[in-house]
């Protein structure tokens, strides 16, 4: 029951997370993060009557099909769930955050809250932290095999059909978006404010916006990648060091069969994953057992197996 349940917690969070980022740091300043409360955004600032949200049940709708149609029927229900959620939780959040219509249709961030968290002059922190939550709440989503809705399910038509990588599909989409706010905003065709700043400059905000939601996004479903490959070559048998991973540890390795090109003398190299953690102490321990070996260290983009991460399915979300 809680492996049930747990995923549509984490969607529900994923959603509210989401909205918050817009409501409190996006929506007021005119940034432009792409996807479709991006273009919701724009259209805002054309019909101000309109909630961004209610603007983003119009591209959701007809996106929601396809990704039931092109994705598959479970993945299609989690979708739905998010994609209705996110806008109703994002309109509810601005209806209670200002104090009159007029505040609400002009998103005027020094109504916003009573003003206490106007950031009117400080709009690369407003894009920063709307960025990181914006990132934390689609992640969550996606981490539960569903989207948020707009470029999310674009960039997993892309990611299905043309192999395109999960979080790069989402860059194309919302640079696309973002000439949309450029146009509309930047150029002043829409009602839209400066906010201290030329609206063209605010172009400039939510590329570093988008790309911020990219690495964010891609960081909440793969980690870090901060593992380590690891190969140690010694004269000898380094039992003591096999017991050391093997217990203390809680891993395990490959002795792969080796010669020394100038000795000629068989030799057995170590082969074996870790985390960077893990790599610092090994490196102590490998010259305590033997102060003369071979120790190779790099980078591992990406470990799968027993005690790693589970290979990918072709439906799964590959966000890098």
């Amino acid at each position: 029951m809680i492996k049930k349940i747990k995923p549509w917690v984490n969607i529900v969070m994923g959603c509210t997370v989401m909205a918050a980022g817009f409501v409190y740091f996006i929506n007021p300043y005119n940034i432009v993060p792409g996807g479709v409360y991006g273009a919701s955004i724009v259209l805002h600032n054309l019909f101000p009557s309109v909630q961004v949200g209610t603007f983003g049940y119009c591209f959701d709708i007809p996106l929601l099909i396809l990704s039931v149609v092109l994705l598959g029927a479970k993945l299609g229900v989690r979708t739905i769930v998010a994609a209705l959620l996110t806008p109703l939780i994002m309109n509810g959040l601005s209806i209670i955050s200002y104090p009159s219509r007029e505040a609400l249709e002009m998103l005027d961030p020094t109504q916003l809250l009573g003003g206490v968290v106007n950031l009117s002059d400080q709009l690369m922190l407003t894009s920063v932290i709307g960025a990181v939550l914006i990132g934390i709440g689609v992640g969550l989503v996606a981490r539960n095999q569903a989207t948020t809705g707009g470029s999310d399910i674009v960039a997993l038509i892309l990611q299905k059909y043309t192999h395109l990588p999960f979080s790069k599909g989402i860059l194309l989409v919302d640079a696309m978006v973002v000439l949309f706010g450029l146009v509309v905003i930047g150029f002043g065709l829409g009602s839209a404010k400066d906010a201290g700043d030329p609206s063209l400059h605010l172009s400039f905000y939510s590329l570093i916006a988008i790309y911020i939601t990219s690495r964010v996004v891609a960081f909440m479903v793969s980690g870090s990648k901060d593992d380590k490959l690891m190969f140690v070559i010694s004269e000898k048998r380094l039992v003591d060091l096999q017991h050391y991973i093997l217990n203390d540890l809680s891993r395990s390795g490959t002795y792969i069969k080796s010669s020394g090109m100038y000795s000629g003398e068989d030799k057995e190299m170590l082969f074996l994953v870790v985390s960077y953690k893990e790599a610092a102490t090994l490196k102590f321990k490998i010259k305590e057992f033997d102060p003369r070996a071979f120790v190779v260290i790099t980078d591992a983009y990406d470990a799968y197996g027993e005690g790693w991460k589970e290979l990918p399915s072709a439906s799964d979300i590959t966000p890098e």
